[in-house]
């Protein structure tokens, strides 16, 4: 579902989406997110939200309302914004793309997010090389071993095998890397989620997914 307050955004949006190869369909649309929590739009998958709607305030508020009813959120929008981003990202979204990106990068976005998927198009990637901010929790190495080898792993059983522990091991030190990223104000509920927090964190590089 679409929240923007442009019609003529909503109305490409819904074009590109309608032209996919595997055509998606716009369940709901609106200028405010009052269309993604009732009626047709709490069921859609996914949520495609601009940040600055009708007030000219960046929407925080609300995309933080729709993280904490578990919807996965888009991002779409003009603010090309290192900061703006990166709040967006801790704040939960699945993923932040510049109206410059355009079709292509929302399409794939779209998808990986109905998927619980990460998607980094350009501009986030570069948001995420330049983060210097000071929010990062401290790992420990067996928790970093840990992590990335989940990663790269299809479950947690091949984890605990590869590393020589058992599963339930396996999860105390996942359980207590997200309890350190709750504690630094970056929560990751998900594995996509959290995956998103350790590119961040330059724990793991996109080509090592």
């Amino acid at each position: 579902m679409l929240v923007d307050d442009h019609p003529v955004v909503r109305a490409g949006i819904s074009a590109w989406c309608a032209a996919a190869d595997a055509p998606i369909s716009v369940v709901a649309e609106g200028a405010n997110v009052s269309v993604a929590l009732h009626g047709p739009g709490r069921g859609a998958d996914v949520v495609v939200m601009d940040l600055l709607l009708q007030n000219g305030r960046p929407a925080y508020d609300e995309l933080q309302e729709l993280v904490a009813q578990e919807r996965k959120v888009v991002v779409y929008t003009m603010r090309d914004s290192q900061d703006a981003a990166l709040t967006c990202m801790d704040l939960g979204s699945a993923t932040y793309i510049t109206k410059a990106e355009g079709q292509r990068h929302l399409v794939k976005a779209i998808r990986a997010a109905a998927e619980d998927i990460p998607y980094t198009p350009p501009s986030l990637a570069g948001a995420f090389g330049s983060d210097t901010r000071q929010s990062r929790p401290v790992l420990s190495v067996r928790e970093v071993e840990v992590l990335v080898e989940w990663f790269q792993s299809e479950s947690k059983a091949v984890v605990a095998q590869s590393l020589g522990i058992s599963e339930r091991t396996v999860n105390t030190y996942l359980d207590r890397v997200r309890i350190k990223y709750a504690n630094a104000g970056r929560p990751a509920t998900t594995k996509a989620k959290l995956v998103a927090r350790a590119v961040q964190d330059g724990l793991i590089a996109l080509d090592e997914l």
